[in-house]
Order: C-alpha cells, then sequence, then structure tokens
C-alpha cells in the first residue's frame, strides 16, 4: 500500500555482515527507473564507490568463473559469476543460487546437458554471484552456463574475457540490448576479448576482440578449448 501512496521507495540493500550497500530506487511516477547507487560501509559512514565494477571481480584464475557484464538502470556493471560442481551423493542433485534466479537457474542447466552436451545431472550444481549483487538480466544466461560447464571440465576461463548473451530454449544466443556501453565498460576495465551474440557482434567503437557466437555449443567449443 504505501509503495502506490508515494512517488518513489528506496531499498537499502545488504546484510549486517556486508561491506557494501546498494541503494535501489523504484518509481511509479514519469521519469527514469531502476536506478542504484553503490555505497561501501567505513567507520565514519557511508561512502560512494566510484568504481563499482571492482567490487564485483577478482584477479584469481580458477575453472568456474567468468565474468559478465550487467546494466543496473543506466549504469553498466562488470560481475563475476561463480560455479562449482561435484559429483552428487543423494538420488537429487543439489541446486543452490545465489544472487542468480532460481527457475531461469534450472532452465539453463537443462539446455547445458540438452543443447552443448554438458552432463550436469550427476552433479550438484552451486552458482553465486560475488558482491552480495543480484544479476537477473537475462544477459547472463551465457556466462552462467560457460562457468558451469567450466567447472564440469575443471578447465579455467581466460580472465581478459567477458561473456553477454541471451539463451534460448534451443541453445540459440539471442541478442541483448545495451551491447556497447557493456563493452566500453569492459574495456576500460582491462579486458582484451568478449564473447557475445552474433547479431551484437559488429562493434567498431571498442578495440577489444568481440567474438560472435550462435549458439551454446559453439561457444563452449571455443571459450574452453586447449
Amino acid at each position: 500500500t504505501l509503495e502506490h501512496m508515494v512517488d518513489a521507495v528506496l531499498y537499502f540493500e545488504g546484510g549486517s555482515n556486508q561491506q557494501y550497500r546498494i541503494i535501489r530506487a523504484i518509481k511509479n511516477r514519469f521519469g527514469s527507473t531502476n536506478e542504484i547507487g553503490i555505497f561501501e560501509m567505513t567507520a565514519s559512514g557511508i561512502k560512494e564507490v566510484i568504481n563499482p565494477s571492482y567490487l564485483f571481480m577478482s584477479d584469481a584464475t580458477y575453472s568456474g568463473s567468468v565474468t559478465v557484464a550487467v546494466i543496473e538502470g543506466s549504469r553498466p556493471l562488470l560481475v563475476e559469476v561463480q560455479a562449482l560442481t561435484s559429483p552428487t551423493f543423494y538420488n537429487f542433485p543439489q541446486r543452490v543460487a545465489t544472487g542468480i534466479d532460481y527457475k531461469r537457474f534450472s532452465m539453463l542447466l537443462a539446455v547445458l546437458e540438452r543443447r552443448a552436451g554438458i552432463g550436469v545431472y550427476g552433479f550438484d550444481c552451486f552458482v553465486n554471484a560475488v558482491g552480495g549483487i543480484k544479476v537477473l538480466e537475462t544477459s547472463n544466461d551465457l556466462g552462467i552456463m560457460l562457468a558451469i560447464a567450466s567447472s564440469v571440465r575443471d578447465m579455467a576461463i581466460d580472465k581478459e574475457t567477458v561473456v553477454v548473451g541471451e539463451v534460448g530454449l534451443g541453445g540459440e544466443v539471442r541478442s541483448v540490448y545495451g551491447i556497447l556501453p557493456r563493452l566500453k565498460e569492459a574495456e576500460k576495465m582491462g579486458f582484451t576479448r568478449a564473447i557475445v551474440p552474433k547479431k551484437n557482434a559488429h562493434q567498431d567503437s571498442v578495440k577489444m576482440k568481440i567474438v560472435g557466437v550462435a549458439d551454446v555449443k559453439e561457444a563452449v567449443r571455443l571459450i574452453l578449448k586447449k
């Protein structure tokens, strides 16, 4: 009731044991919506984080880790997605998703097994978006699937590669909106290669190497080749 009485609601997100907080604005009237602010909790109060992409990435190289480019409001962010798979000891494998929509996560697992030939039925699968942020965009589909495939194969993905792409039930990689600001943010952060949908591959405004893929099977073969 309160949300519909006021012009905007500000959500102060983040647990008491987390260092960073996200302020999310949801508006009911005319104007831009879904903007966020990212702040750090310090001894003297909260301070704005000028370059939030640094928060959600790590310098370590290990299997099951990939960087995706998301858009929160009008702001592009780079977020590390981690996946861990382990042989299950239960009749039904565990599926745990943190910061990612669980139903879509289940769908991506099914597509990965059926369309890309990556067997996940006998594995417990855990997926996590680093830093406590929620990555609910469908443009993160391909990154999540490649992180899982990387963990199953125990092969690390190049840390200078960013992944963007929505995936359909047929395993096809669909185009996404706002591809240019995502790639420019990745280039600014030092990434040298981007795996994107084939329809988004023609971008002359960035100097990084852009590789277009048509389906998940092609992306898995490309990014996990030895």
